[in-house]
């Protein structure tokens, strides 16, 4: 009854908009958009998005006010952010302009945000992607690497996550389309972001700058953005945004030249702009030869390109309504409603900031008050079924989600890390040892827990887990014991993806250098066995070999020597 109501709404609302007189996108390739938002979609799914709701509307907001500017029509601007540590910056030729999580913890103002987002675009209007001068165009790149993805997929044959796919587009199951995702976006994330020629970059600079003081920013920004970056960047840096947009120092030189021949515009509003953006993109996931797992993607953006009035609140509750028609078909014990009220209370936020007089606010208050008092319900069931000791990890999960300040918590918490530890999930039991001691240090959990820990610490092979018991253990024994084995495995270990997730979490931890060295030697014996498999025609497994020094090893000197070969048998 719902959903089909909620369907009707939205009919409604999207037959309202009507034609707006203003340089609006259409879709004018339909199969470099098509190509180029599978690229996107395979992007966010290795990369995952930066969940920032804040920045992810401060990026809408310029970014749409400085496309409006372009009078771009061949397609609908988007804009992503993805979780990315590296600062860096790119476009797909069909208009999808990433923003990484690197870059926005840099700090920049809106004038240099302005400045980036102008770039971007400027590479979009002048089509620079489909004019790239190595022998394969951008396009042919995005085919091969969405090829990647279905012959990695069909070499694991029927190994299909069923699960509904995620509403919000940040789940790990899309269906076919992304199968393989890991290489494939391994492959994008090393195609995609190679450096344009200067002549490329230079004209990019020029148009965005200009669009920039168009849209009523300071052109300033342009120049203030390059100094960061040769601040933060040093010339020896091989990866990251150094590697796609060189030469700072000159390219700050120049938009201090420009700018005086620019001036700050009266920015005007970009309300049209986004709501005609928005039924584009709605248009286009409503045809009917458009990839399933691609439409609830498009209405995200469209969410996104538009997140006010009528057809917004429409999104919102459908796809809210999608996360709830999920959450029912579990079983009631299994049902996280701490997360689904979690989700409800971010779009509500975001409602209130926008359209506070909106009807949809009171609707999702009374959802939220709802589903608190569902919860709520589950919980003498919940404590009887806990304490008869016989549940599922996924009940303890649930558990700690929905009554995380419950009197139960440390002992949750310690049968969490016991399960976690037998599934070998050592880096999340350690966490909850350590929350189960800190929580009721001298109860019997906690002493149970630091017991767990004890036992765990000799057996403990991923780094990241015996780093975090050094740190914040408050037993010297233990402290000793995880010191003593992190120092023996970081010149022996041999997955990369350990090494690599220590790097990532502990970038000045006591072991950096070590296990850098043996990541860089781990790379090296499959670059070896990448040549192997290749001259002997096992392509799939060299793809995943690829797939894993890149993504585990991409500052390494094997991860250099395949992204030469690249460019050569490119």
């Amino acid at each position: 009854m719902r959903k089909a109501a909620t369907h009707l709404v939205l009919a409604c609302l999207f037959l309202s908009l009507a034609p707006m007189p203003v340089f609006a996108q259409e879709i004018a390739k339909e199969d470099l958009f098509d190509k180029t938002q599978k690229a996107a979609l395979q992007a966010l799914a290795f990369y995952g998005r930066y969940d920032n709701p804040a920045e992810m509307q401060r990026v809408a907001d310029i970014g749409y006010r400085i496309a409006q500017e372009s009078t771009f029509q061949d397609f609908p601007y988007t804009f992503y952010l993805a979780d990315m540590p590296e600062p860096n910056a790119f476009a797909l030729p069909g208009g999808q302009i990433f923003i990484t999580r690197g870059m926005l913890d840099l700090g920049l103002n809106d004038d240099m945000l302005a400045g980036l987002l102008g770039h971007e675009i400027g590479h979009v209007v002048m089509q620079h992607g489909t004019k790239m001068q190595h022998k394969a165009t951008l396009l042919n790149i995005l085919s091969q690497a969405l090829l990647v993805g279905v012959i990695i997929g069909a070499s694991r044959g029927d190994n299909r996550n069923d699960v509904p796919t995620d509403p919000y587009g940040r789940g790990s199951s899309t269906g076919d389309l992304i199968q393989g995702t890991a290489a494939a976006g391994a492959v994008i994330s090393e195609l995609l972001l190679r450096s344009y020629s200067r002549e490329f970059e230079d004209e990019a600079d020029d148009e965005g700058q200009r669009l920039a003081a168009a849209a009523g920013f300071d052109p300033d920004g342009t120049r203030q953005l390059m100094e960061k970056m040769l601040a933060h960047m040093p010339q020896s840096k091989e990866y990251g945004y150094w590697r796609t947009h060189p030469f700072f120092d000159d390219r700050a030189r120049a938009a201090t030249v420009r700018e005086d021949l620019l001036k700050i515009q009266q920015p005007t509003s970009a309300a049209e702009y986004r709501a005609k953006t928005q039924a584009v993109l709605l248009d286009y996931a409503q045809r009917t030869k458009i990839e399933p797992e691609l439409v609830p993607h498009l209405k995200e953006e469209a969410l996104i390109a538009w997140p006010q009035g009528p057809a917004a609140d429409g999104l919102r509750l459908e796809k809210l309504h999608a996360m709830h028609v999920v959450l029912e078909s579990q079983q009631p014990l299994s049902r996280d409603w701490n997360r689904l009220i979690g989700a409800y209370r971010s779009e509500l936020e975001q409602v209130r900031g926008l359209t506070p007089d909106s009807p949809l606010v009171e609707q999702l208050e009374q959802e939220v008050s709802l589903f608190d008092q569902q919860r709520r319900e589950l919980y003498p069931g919940a404590i009887e079924t806990f304490k008869g000791g016989i549940y599922e990890t996924e009940f303890l999960e649930t558990f700690a989600s929905n009554y995380p300040d419950s009197p139960e918590a440390p002992d949750v918490a310690l049968a969490l890390g016991d399960a976690y530890s037998r599934l070998g999930r050592q880096s999340e039991a350690v966490e909850l040892y350590l929350e189960a001691r800190a929580t009721a240090p001298d109860s019997e959990a906690g002493k149970r827990a630091a017991a767990g820990l004890r036992g765990l610490a000799p057996y403990l092979n991923q780094l990241t887990a015996l780093q975090q018991l050094a740190l914040e253990s408050d037993d010297p024994e233990l402290r000793g014991l995880a010191d003593q084995r992190l120092a023996k495995l970081a010149s022996e270990y041999e997955d990369l993806a350990n090494g690599a997730e220590y790097l990532k979490t502990y970038p000045d931890g006591d072991q950096v250098r070590v296990v850098s060295q043996r990541l860089d030697e781990l790379a090296e014996a499959l670059f070896g066995e990448v040549i192997l498999y290749q001259s002997v025609g096992e392509h799939v497994k060299g793809i995943e070999r690829i797939q894993q020094i890149l993504t585990h090893a991409p500052h390494s000197p094997a991860a250099e020597r395949l992204r030469a070969r690249m460019v050569v048998e490119s």
